[in-house]
């Protein structure tokens, strides 16, 4: 039955309650009478059709969209799906099978319609793309990584905050060496062997990262709302995923033994009779590896710095681009209902009897995302290579469309009703006139055979300055706007000289009386727009997160480092106080030490972040620059925070009375 459907249970629970929805009718679109002839569960929510509502047959989207019968194979508006027989498994065999069914025809369909000559020499291809592949991978470009780059970089950067915390321990434990020296001496003395002392400070490393594991565990619990928020994810702790206790048990260990081994081994290492007799000293070599793990530490610190300040900036930098008209004061509202049909008139007018409604225009797709590419065009003089033949947009509007946006004229005028020839002019966008590789295409004359309508002769009325509809941070893509009614968008502009809490009530009052069967579902341009700009935004928010945890981490560990310096050197500082060392002079002896390290991590930082950042800046079209004083910002915020956290320690030390650090001597 073309005139069937099947609901998911949670829509049939919201429509009939607890009757039985088989049998019953659904009203869709209001216009299009459904049978109810099963009930589906919800699907889960990691899967690509989680929201969806109901199943129909095509045949029944076909017979209320007539156009659909007209399309080609090449129609972009539909995906195409392929179960593949029992035991494949998407390897290239089953690709070639596969896809030799269906490439003859489409490519044969392309190459058959008139003006498509370019998609032609584009090399049009077929390919498989697993269901398993859609979230992680991106779509259908295969030069679209999807969003698994992010997943690797966030779960790189947790590796390196993980890393840090290990290098804190590392050195935390191997600075307080000279207190466990006569520990290890006695062990040692009473026949205990180094490999028992090794297995002794690694199980002390385990039980430590145990109890931090059960410490992560309760925050990770607690965090995990505010994380969601933040990553605009519905993530939840899998107590009774095997794997993700598998996967805990195998961190828990590997950490251990990382952050444990260096100071077990060197513990371990240390001569009983040394030891005992009271000569052992911990050598200046013994601090090198100490002193590497500092710069380790700072260098991911600094890096992580220098890569949140360029991410925020390349978010402003796309944020002030200028998008060939006017944001504010917007609203845009999908036309779900077939109760809009044939009342555009009546609701323009009414709304702007209101006096809270400046102007009102439809288009086929939302002002700020735009879509419908169309080949077909041909004017005098054409360049047919493909590097100078692109598909522009191509989008239907009413003739007050450029009124409302706001378009921004270069040359010609705007469509006009009073001028009945309007209806085959054609508005141009400065992209698609240079495209053209014409001085002045105002005038020019444009035929149009896209194959799924008839060929049409058109003339150029303007240009216009190029808006953004799609990324901003990509070029500006060709667009040709065409006079044509009954498309899908409402286009309204407020009265500047209103306020918006004054006109919604209004224009929803409006709404109600002309279309009383459809919600009033709006939107405000410069909320759509600023939507653009949710994942980098997700990703400068994560790099804050991020770079902020390793400063802090870097900053406790070297606190406690600078603590155990000062101690180890408390005899030098009584020594040059009396012999007549001020505060200050001391300050110095032990910050700079520091200080030189913080230089070093800086120079293997800046060429670190500036090689990745440009890479990462790569992948956008439109970009910023990256420019010197974010490196000496970050530099200058690194060195400032460990003068910060080492003084404390270092006039802490100098302050002390030299008496007590020397009456021994």
């Amino acid at each position: 039955d073309p005139h069937s459907i099947l609901l998911s249970a949670s829509t049939a629970r919201a429509l009939f309650g607890e009757a039985d929805p088989l049998g019953k009718l659904v009203r869709i679109n209001a216009d299009l009478d459904a049978k109810v002839t099963g009930v589906y569960e919800d699907l889960p929510r990691n899967t690509a059709f989680h929201e969806v509502k109901f199943l129909a047959p095509f045949d029944l989207w076909v017979s209320v969209n007539a156009w659909v019968k007209e399309q080609q194979w090449d129609n972009w508006f539909l995906e195409i799906y392929a179960q593949l027989p029992p035991g494949a498994d998407g390897r290239r065999s089953d690709f070639d099978r596969v896809s030799a069914i269906i490439k003859d025809a489409e490519l044969n369909q392309i190459r058959n319609l008139d003006g498509r000559q370019e998609q032609v020499a584009r090399q049009p291809q077929i390919y498989l793309l697993p269901m398993d592949k859609w979230h992680l991978y991106g779509g259908y470009d295969l030069d679209d990584q999807g969003p698994v780059r992010m997943v690797w970089l966030v779960g790189l950067i947790g590796v390196f905050v993980l890393l840090l915390a290990c290098i804190n321990f590392m050195n935390l434990s191997t600075a307080r060496s000279q207190k466990r020296a006569k520990e290890v001496g006695v062990r040692k003395a009473i026949g205990s062997g180094r490999g028992q002392l090794v297995r002794q400070f690694l199980t002390e490393s385990f039980l430590v990262v145990m109890l931090a594991f059960g410490l992560a565990l309760w925050l990770a619990t607690y965090s995990l709302p505010w994380f969601n928020d933040l990553a605009a994810k519905q993530m939840r702790m899998p107590w009774a995923n095997a794997y993700f206790w598998l996967i805990s048990l195998g961190c828990i260990l590997l950490t251990g033994f990382v952050a444990g081994s260096y100071p077990a081994f060197y513990l371990s290492s240390f001569q009983p009779v040394k030891v005992l007799k009271g000569t052992f000293r911990v050598g200046r070599l013994a601090t090198v590896p100490r002193q590497v793990l500092v710069v380790v530490q700072f260098t991911v610190s600094v890096t992580l710095t220098i890569s949140t300040l360029i991410v925020y900036r390349q978010i402003e930098h796309a944020k002030n681009r200028p998008v060939g008209y006017s944001r504010e004061g917007l609203l845009l509202m999908e036309k779900k209902t077939a109760d809009f049909n044939g009342k555009h008139e009546v609701l323009r007018s009414e709304l702007q009897r209101t006096g809270v409604v400046y102007e009102v225009a439809q288009s086929r797709s939302s002002t700020t995302n735009m879509k419908g590419y169309n080949g077909g065009f041909s004017w005098k003089g054409k360049d047919l290579t493909p590097k100078h033949n692109p598909n522009p947009a191509t989008q239907s509007v009413t003739a007050e469309y450029g009124k409302t946006v706001g378009w921004q004229f270069v040359a010609g005028r705007d469509f006009s009703r009073e001028r009945t020839t309007d209806s085959s002019g054609l508005v141009i966008n400065e992209s698609f006139a240079k495209r053209m590789g014409l001085k002045n295409p105002v005038g020019e004359v444009v035929t149009w055979a896209p194959g799924w309508r008839k060929a049409q002769v058109f003339t150029i009325l303007g240009v216009i300055k190029d808006m953004v509809v799609h990324s901003p941070y990509e070029p500006t893509i060709p667009m040709v706007f065409f006079l044509e009614d009954g498309y899908g968008w409402i286009n309204i502009r407020l009265n500047p000289m209103v306020s918006t809490a004054e006109a919604l009530p209004k224009i929803e009052a409006i709404f109600k009386k002309v279309v009383p069967s459809t919600p009033f579902d709006y939107q405000f341009a410069d909320q759509g727009y600023s939507l653009k700009f949710a994942s980098e935004e997700r990703i400068g928010k994560l790099a804050t997160f991020f770079a902020s945890l390793a400063i802090l981490i870097s900053c406790l560990g070297l606190f406690g480092l600078a603590s155990f310096t000062a101690e180890q050197r408390t005899k030098e500082i009584g020594i040059r106080k009396v012999l007549g060392a001020t505060v200050v002079n001391l300050w110095q002896l032990l910050c700079n030490d520091f200080i030189y390290l913080i230089t070093i991590a800086f120079v293997i930082a800046a060429p670190t972040a500036h090689y990745f950042l440009s890479g990462w800046l790569r992948n956008y079209e439109y970009r910023t620059e990256i420019s010197w004083w974010i490196f000496a910002a970050s530099g200058a915020g690194a060195l400032v925070v460990t003068l910060l956290t080492v003084s404390y320690q270092a006039v802490k030390a100098a302050l002390a009375n030299p008496v007590k650090s020397l009456r021994t001597e």
